[in-house]
């Protein structure tokens, strides 16, 4: 893929994290001091609890995103429960600024597709009723409707996608990129870390390091169960 990321990376001041912050709880954040995203699309993997969601939530709010989801615009919050790891967390931005963004959290996805709906549209002003779509069908028209060089923060888009529209959601993801945007994800689906080109960065076993998706827990799991049931 061509790299045409606005968020280059990020650096942490731990110093900045009050000492009994549960963050410091978290071994695989507490060992992160610098990240840098190398590609236009990066993956966030591992079990839960390893501070993947965490990261990616501070990345959203550092990058000026409303903190329960939607775009830029979006000042709607109906409960705080963000991190204050964002406060000490600083973005490396690129060149460019993109046209437009999006982040996403399947919990939150009612309330962003409200205000859409009603008075943030943006530009998603040809967005259909998203209230007259499932969630799945909802969280893909983001994706269907974007204009080109958008940003998008997900966090596990998969969760109320079929393993089809997880396929589908995959080219979507591939056509936005080839339109110029930047996809930072969190998830746990192996068809979703499995986009062509995708930086996979695995939480797992107390740092945050790059793997190849075949060799995740999520895929060797999965692997594992189909071979057992089918074989």
């Amino acid at each position: 893929m061509l790299a045409s990321r606005f968020i280059r990376g990020l650096s942490i001041d731990w110093e900045r994290v009050p000492q009994d912050s549960y963050l410091r709880g978290i071994l695989a954040l507490t060992r992160l001091e610098s990240l840098e995203f190398t590609y236009d699309v990066t993956v966030f993997v591992g079990e839960n609890g390893t501070g993947k969601s965490t990261l990616l939530e501070a990345i959203a709010v550092a990058a000026g995103f409303n903190r329960e989801g939607g775009t830029l615009n979006f000042t709607h919050s109906s409960y705080d429960d963000v991190s204050e790891l964002h406060e000490a967390l600083t973005l490396v931005r690129g060149f460019s600024r993109p046209r437009w963004g999006q982040y996403l959290r399947a919990e939150t996805l009612y309330n962003v597709a409200t205000l859409v709906n009603t008075e943030y549209a943006g530009g998603h002003k040809s967005l259909p009723d998203l209230h007259a779509q499932s969630h799945g069908e909802s969280f893909l028209s983001f994706l269907r409707y974007a204009p080109g060089r958008s940003l998008f923060i997900l966090d596990e888009p998969e969760a109320a996608l079929s393993p089809r529209r997880q396929l589908e959601l995959s080219e979507l993801i591939m056509q936005c990129v080839s339109d110029g945007s930047q996809f930072i994800i969190a998830t746990h689906s192996p068809i979703v870390m499995g986009i062509e080109g995708a930086q996979v960065l695995s939480f797992d076993n107390g740092h945050v390091h790059e793997v190849d998706w075949r060799e995740t827990d999520a895929v060797r799991v999965m692997r594992d169960y189909l071979a057992d049931r089918l074989g």
